[in-house]
């Protein structure tokens, strides 16, 4: 794959849509996408969680929103400039987005492109449960600073 075959800015959302809260980070880029219509410039992608391997999607972009559910992040979201870094995660089965630029930098032998991480906060992961009200109403306010996110590249 070459770089100008990739769009430069790549919006990757993970999350269990069938575990309640956790599936804010696909709900997240679903409306994102919905809104961008046709733009060749960003592209969405989605998984259950973080791999090795999507250290590849990463190549030739200029830019990367990352999106997940978080329990730990204040309400309604929080926004935070990712690095690379080793952690626990990297020998696991699933990354921290953190790890895998890690795994980027150890793979390619240069840095990533710009990556932020969006967490929403989130409280229920019960199987076979919808979003939360609450988490329905930090959904709202993630996407709309998404939006401005996609919108304006110079300030984000």
């Amino acid at each position: 794959m070459s770089a100008a075959a990739v769009a430069p800015v790549l919006v990757f959302a993970w999350g269990n849509r069938s575990r309640g809260d956790d599936a804010l980070g696909p709900l997240c880029s679903e409306r994102l996408r919905d809104a961008a219509a046709d733009d060749p410039g960003v592209e969405f992608l989605e998984d259950y969680q973080l791999q090795v391997e999507h250290a590849l999607d990463l190549l030739g972009r200029a830019r990367v929103l990352f999106i997940d559910a978080s329990r730990t992040d204040a309400a309604p979201f929080a926004v935070t400039q990712l690095q690379a870094r080793r952690d626990s995660s990297f020998s696991s089965h699933a990354l921290s987005p953190q790890a895998l630029l890690q795994a980027y930098v150890d793979t390619f032998g240069e840095l990533p492109p710009p990556c932020t991480l969006l967490g929403i906060r989130a409280e229920s992961f019960e199987l076979g449960e919808p979003p939360s009200p609450q988490a329905l109403q930090h959904l709202a306010a993630a996407t709309r600073w998404a939006q401005a996110w996609l919108a304006d590249p110079v300030t984000h």
